[in-house]
Formats: structure tokens, C-alpha cells, sequence
């Protein structure tokens, strides 16, 4: 699936820091988006924040003016991340095969996994989260909030626990739902906000945790996409990781000190 990019691929617009991780002859592409960038602009002020520096369709949600690609110089966004979260980001050149793969996010049979850096210590190491959600616009923003008549579900596995207090949870998250800022809230429901969430989490624990470590970010990380899709007649699969950035790393390392002034 991956190796040497095509043509068409090396001469994508990247956004700052944006790479490409995972691409298939059928012009699925998987990119690794940074902390900080856009999914996709809002106005045209947005361009050089974003995955791509290039024209974006808002009612279309399709990227334009990409030269080269297949069909119709066109990238089909198929998922999004909120800013602040980094990690996997999906497109595809065809408008057909973005409608189908974006139908199957619908119906819940696309493997998604995120990490999170979450303050406290989650008991049992595994468990299945089930709430109901509401989701509103609010201001030009979306809140959600942990009452509403939306079922949201997600699975999580605690992967380590730094000491401390508060003590500190390197988490997996499989949301079997995709509620707009689901897992944020349901960590924090839980009373175990993620790291550096400006809108769910603990306000008070998000300074001193950047005291201590000078790191500040919001610490949710897509890691892995993975899916099969039927096209030209046959099955095919699509995976996409992203590392864990270095910041999570850091975070972990520097949690325990006290920072110098």
C-alpha cells in the first residue's frame, strides 16, 4: 500500500508539518496531521493552517485544484480532527469512493484507535464506556455534553500509569461512535480529563502540569485507521498509523519533576 509516493502525491500543498502516511492505487490517502492544524480551512485566511495550503469546498468537503490526482483533481475529505487533536486524517480522489467510505464511518465499521494522556488512574484496565450525548453548536463552536438522547460508546485499555498526584494514564480509545468530541467528554466525565483540554478538562491541573513540563497541548492522538471497502469489483483493505508524537514521550518523562524557574 505504502512506498514510493506517486507523482501526484509528492506534489501535494502539505500543511506545516503534515506528511503522508499510507496511500493505495485506488487514491485513498492517509495523512499524519500535526497538533495545531486544521482538517480543513474555513476561510481562505486558514489555507496555511491546514492539511492542505489549497482551495477547500466547504458544502462539497472536498479539497480543490490538486493537479495530477486521479478522477477529478480533487481530495474528498472523509473524516476530521479537532485541531488540537493529532493524528490520522482520511481523503480520497474519487467522489464515488469518498460517498461509500464516508457511509461505512456512519455505520460504525471503520477501526479507529486513539491515545490519550488523562490525569488520574482508570479502574478496571479495560472497560466499555456508554453514555448519551448531546451535541449543539454554541458561539460558531461545537460543545457536547454527557446528557442528551445520543447513544456515544467507546472502549478503552489503560497501556501504563505514570505516579503521581494526580497520577498520569497512557490510555487506548476505540470509540465505537463518532460523536463530536466524544471521547474528550467522556474522559472527563469519568474524572479523568485529558491532558491540556481547554474546553473539558481540569483547568487548574492543565497550569500546573504545563508548570512542571512547560508542554502545553492537547494530549488525544488518532493513531490508527483501519477499514475494508469494495471497489472494481473487488475487496480491498486500507491501514493507516501515526506515531505517537514525541510530546507524549516528553510529557511522560517530565511529569514527575519539578520544573526550574
Amino acid at each position: 500500500m505504502s512506498g514510493q509516493n506517486p507523482a501526484w502525491l509528492e506534489n501535494l500543498p502539505l500543511g506545516p508539518g503534515v506528511k503522508v502516511i499510507a496511500h493505495d492505487k485506488n487514491g485513498v490517502v492517509a495523512f499524519s496531521k500535526p497538533e495545531g492544524v486544521l482538517s480543513h480551512p474555513n476561510t481562505q485566511g486558514d489555507r496555511v493552517r491546514s492539511i492542505l495550503t489549497a482551495a477547500y469546498v466547504l458544502d462539497g468537503e472536498y479539497y480543490t485544484g490538486i493537479i495530477g490526482a486521479p478522477g477529478e483533481q480533487r481530495l474528498h475529505l472523509l473524516n476530521r480532527l479537532d485541531s488540537g487533536t493529532s493524528g490520522v486524517i482520511l481523503a480520497a480522489a474519487s467522489e464515488t469512493l469518498a460517498r461509500d467510505i464516508r457511509d461505512q464511518f456512519k455505520r460504525r465499521r471503520i477501526l479507529k484507535r486513539y491515545h490519550a494522556l488523562v490525569f488520574g488512574s482508570p479502574a478496571p484496565a479495560v472497560q466499555v464506556w456508554r453514555d448519551r450525548l448531546s451535541v449543539r453548536k454554541q458561539g460558531g463552536h461545537i460543545r457536547t455534553q454527557a446528557a442528551g438522547n445520543m447513544a456515544s460508546e467507546a472502549k478503552i485499555q489503560v497501556m501504563s500509569v505514570h505516579p503521581g498526584k494526580p497520577p498520569l494514564a497512557l490510555i487506548q480509545l476505540e470509540p465505537r461512535t463518532g460523536r463530536s468530541h466524544q471521547l474528550r467528554v467522556q474522559c472527563a466525565q469519568r474524572h479523568l480529563p485529558i491532558v491540556g483540554d481547554a474546553t473539558y478538562g481540569d483547568f487548574a491541573l492543565n497550569r500546573e502540569f504545563t508548570r512542571r513540563t512547560g508542554l502545553e497541548r492537547l494530549f488525544l492522538h488518532s493513531s490508527e485507521t483501519s477499514f475494508d471497502y469494495e471497489w472494481g469489483g473487488r475487496i480491498w483493505r486500507f491501514s493507516a498509523h501515526a506515531e505517537l508524537p514525541e510530546a507524549f514521550e516528553e510529557a511522560w518523562r517530565l511529569a514527575g519533576r519539578t520544573r526550574r524557574k
